[in-house]
């Protein structure tokens, strides 16, 4: 969920992730067996952990270990974003069950590395991340732009609508998952070159669609 977008310096990433949080769980719908999984966290049944453990676990794992650099912490960042799950659901009833666990995941992750960061230098893996949107979306220093910022959740949401699936995906894997551009390559089975093309481009079009709309 490394540094995190979190520090005072990666504001902007960190609200860029946010939106992406926003766009995938307002656009999925409850699988039945996602259904059935929240049906036994309303039901107070512990069984819900554990389904959600068996058909998630591996890629909360993945976004944590991607955050933290840590597989130790990771796994104890995981617990703890079950836990949250726990008491979240209900009242909560998600749209999407993946998202929403996901997500709970990178908060538990980047509030872990919030810590830690305290106490080390962030690091190069996330920080190379965050560093790459910084020209794109300021990050809000007053409450004039802090109002602006449901303008431009809705910009980016339209942004990405606006794009191809796989460019999409890019953008997701990149700076939602924090992969690496060569992971990311392996993973779309593409060209490394093509990604960091590619992202460097989507970063530019965001940055002229948000000028654009008047939004940066």
């Amino acid at each position: 969920m490394c540094c995190r977008f979190f520090l005072p310096c990666c504001n902007t990433p960190r609200r860029f992730a946010d939106y992406i949080d926003r766009e995938i769980s307002g656009k999925a719908v409850n699988a039945t067996e996602d259904q059935k999984i929240i049906a036994l966290f309303f039901a107070r049944d512990e069984r819900a952990v554990a389904e959600t453990a068996e058909k998630y676990g591996a890629l909360c794992m993945r976004i944590a270990v991607q955050i933290l650099g840590s597989r130790a912490d990771a796994e104890e960042v995981v617990n703890d974003a079950y836990l949250r799950l726990w008491h979240a659901i209900p009242p909560a009833n998600p749209e999407h069950f993946q998202a929403f666990v996901l997500t709970l995941t990178r908060r538990a992750a980047l509030d872990r590395a919030d810590h830690q960061a305290r106490k080390k230098r962030r690091s190069d893996r996330c920080a190379a991340a965050l560093s790459e949107l910084e020209p794109v979306i300021a990050a809000p220093d007053n409450v004039q732009q802090q109002s602006e910022q449901q303008a431009v959740r809705e910009a980016i949401g339209r942004f990405l609508d606006d794009l191809p699936e796989q460019q999409r995906s890019m953008l997701l894997k990149r700076y939602w998952y924090l992969m690496t551009a060569r992971e990311i390559a392996k993973d779309m089975q593409l060209p490394e070159t093509r990604v960091r093309v590619t992202l460097m481009r989507l970063r530019n079009r965001l940055r002229e669609y948000l000028e654009k709309e008047e939004l940066v």
